[in-house]
């Protein structure tokens, strides 16, 4: 009478485990690349070294046809002020991001950080690495 072993060991291995994890890897990766979008806004922003360490609550834009944007929403300049407040609140120690493009005339530029100063706003001007 021949004794036999009941367990086997397989030499075969088996890669499906494997290939869902790579999967699920590249359709994580596919999803969180889709989101990082500092802004939507195509700026052509000035060259600068320095940066600055401190987080803006939120960003003011003007574009090349001189279009204002809090974040991503289109204002009128004379609405700049209250969506700021608005948008602001009650916070301390406010920061407040220019991205403006380089080819906006200085009074528009002067105009928003006269806004910015009268509301005690600091002021973070966006820049491109040189």
């Amino acid at each position: 009478m021949a004794i036999r072993s009941r367990n086997k060991i397989s030499v075969s291995f088996s890669m499906a485990g494997m290939s869902d994890i790579v999967f699920l890897l590249l359709i994580f990766f596919m999803i969180t690349s889709t989101l990082i979008h500092p802004t939507a806004l195509k700026l052509l922003l000035p060259k600068g070294s320095t940066q600055s360490a401190a987080k803006p609550l939120t960003t003011v834009s003007i574009t090349r046809d001189l279009q204002f944007y809090v974040e991503d929403q289109p204002v009128a300049f004379n609405d700049l002020e209250t969506t700021l407040r608005k948008r602001i609140g009650n916070s301390e120690d406010i920061y407040v991001s220019l991205h403006i493009d380089k080819t906006v005339p200085w009074d528009y530029v002067v105009q928003v950080m006269n806004i910015c100063k009268n509301n005690q706003y600091k002021i973070i001007a966006a820049t491109n690495p040189k």
